[in-house]
């Protein structure tokens, strides 16, 4: 996302430019929100299922608590996680942003956590983001283990904005975690189209069971020796130039799975097709949704959207195409969503829905495979108050959001005013 702060001014400077559209009714959208259960959280950020569960429910919230609702029938918060000693959660984009089970959880108790960590040190704040393992209380599934954390990254960070980040287990296993360009502005830190210095800017794809076959990570300060192995099919491994350019095979960050986003804060596979979405936060003119591919660099710093940015690539530099882009005029700060499967509106079926954090537009868009689309597959189909996150309702695909302001899990809904 943006720097927070940034964000508010930014809001309050639409209100003002805008006072005569302000005072005018907005045109009715076929659907609207509504809050999905009679509960509070406190900066809620993402909205999580475990594996091959239907009735339970999980919230993480911003400054440091994971929280659980138990039964969807009786909603009720508990917690499940409080990590608020460990995490440096400020006004900014701090704190736990992302959860994932593992696959085999209901066997292994194992989920994974990305979260930043501040702490003092000789009078300075040393800041790491960090991506740890951890365990469910053998005795109690609504529990976790407060001391079975095993980290696996650990990187300084000398921004607090940018820190991505999605953490998700993909249909073949391996845990991807997107990344940002570590913050400020314009890549101020030359991360935007670097493989072989940090882990920013870019989808990390890791083999966290060590498969046969996989092959240890390159060395590296952030990286905690045998906690994951790389896939034999990571795109960089072995490589000797990016960008048409030489890179030494030995210090490339063999763990890319793609790279050029600038912050891809949320990101999701589409459970039919196993295609990976994400959404990629711009920062003058315009917000992207990418699909992900294998190898793919998405362009930034050298381009924003379609166009020229910052600086020129060599010669020969191939980008990947947005999926589709849309203009600041429009809206400042993409929410990923996902691809809607619920039974309940059968005519959102197979669209990709997602948001504006500022605008607070909620659109639907119709996949043309994997190309770029025009305005006609891209619809505005609604409206939610500061949408951060997507999820699912485990018991019937119905599509939430996360209302970070509001402090709300929000459910997509039609709106019984509207008429075609």
């Amino acid at each position: 996302m943006r720097h927070l702060p940034t964000l508010l001014l930014l809001a309050s400077l639409a209100v003002l430019t805008d006072g005569c559209s302000a005072r005018k009714p907005k045109p009715l959208l076929p659907y609207t929100t509504e809050a999905a259960f009679d509960l509070k959280f406190d900066h809620p950020i993402a909205i999580i299922t475990a594996p091959g569960e239907t009735n339970r429910l999980f919230v993480i919230e911003k400054p440091g608590r994971i929280l659980v609702v138990p039964d969807l029938a009786h909603p009720a918060r508990k917690t499940f996680f409080d990590l608020r000693a460990k995490v440096g959660s400020d006004d900014v984009e701090q704190g736990v942003l992302a959860l994932a089970f593992h696959p085999d959880f209901r066997h292994n108790r194992q989920f994974y956590v990305w979260y930043t960590s501040c702490h003092e040190v000789n009078g300075h704040t040393v800041r790491e983001d960090r991506l740890s393992r951890f365990l469910v209380s053998a005795d109690n599934p609504d529990v976790a283990d407060p001391t079975s954390e095993q980290q696996l990254i650990s990187q300084a960070d000398k921004a607090p904005n940018h820190n991505g980040g999605e953490l998700l287990f993909g249909p073949d296993g391996c845990l991807y975690l997107s990344l940002g360009d570590e913050g400020g502005a314009n890549d101020q830190y030359d991360n935007g189209q670097r493989i072989d210095r940090d882990f920013f800017s870019g989808i990390l794809r890791l083999d966290v069971d060590k498969h046969p076959g996989s092959v240890a990570p390159n060395p590296h300060p952030a990286v905690h020796a045998g906690s994951y192995t790389v896939p034999a099919d990571n795109p960089f491994l072995g490589a000797t130039t990016f960008n048409g350019l030489p890179v030494d095979p030995k210090r490339v960050r063999t763990e890319f799975w793609a790279v050029g986003l600038r912050n891809p804060w949320r990101m999701s596979f589409d459970p039919a097709t196993g295609a990976l979405w994400c959404g990629d936060v711009g920062q003058e003119r315009f917000e992207e949704v990418n699909l992900i591919r294998r190898g793919g660099n998405y362009g930034w710093h050298w381009r924003e959207g379609k166009v020229a940015f910052h600086d020129t690539p060599p010669a020969g530099t191939r980008f990947d195409e947005p999926v589709w882009i849309y203009p600041h005029s429009d809206g400042l700060c993409i929410t990923g969503g996902l691809v809607s499967h619920g039974a309940r509106y059968p005519e959102l079926e197979g669209k990709y829905l997602f948001a504006d954090y500022l605008s607070e537009n909620i659109w639907a868009l119709t996949p043309d495979g994997t190309n770029p689309v025009d305005a006609s597959h891209v619809q505005l189909v609604g409206r939610g108050p500061s949408i951060v996150s997507f999820g699912r309702d485990p018991r019937n695909g119905d599509v939430l959001l996360a209302s970070i302001w509001e402090g709300k899990i929000l459910r997509l809904v039609r709106n019984p005013a509207y008429a075609k």
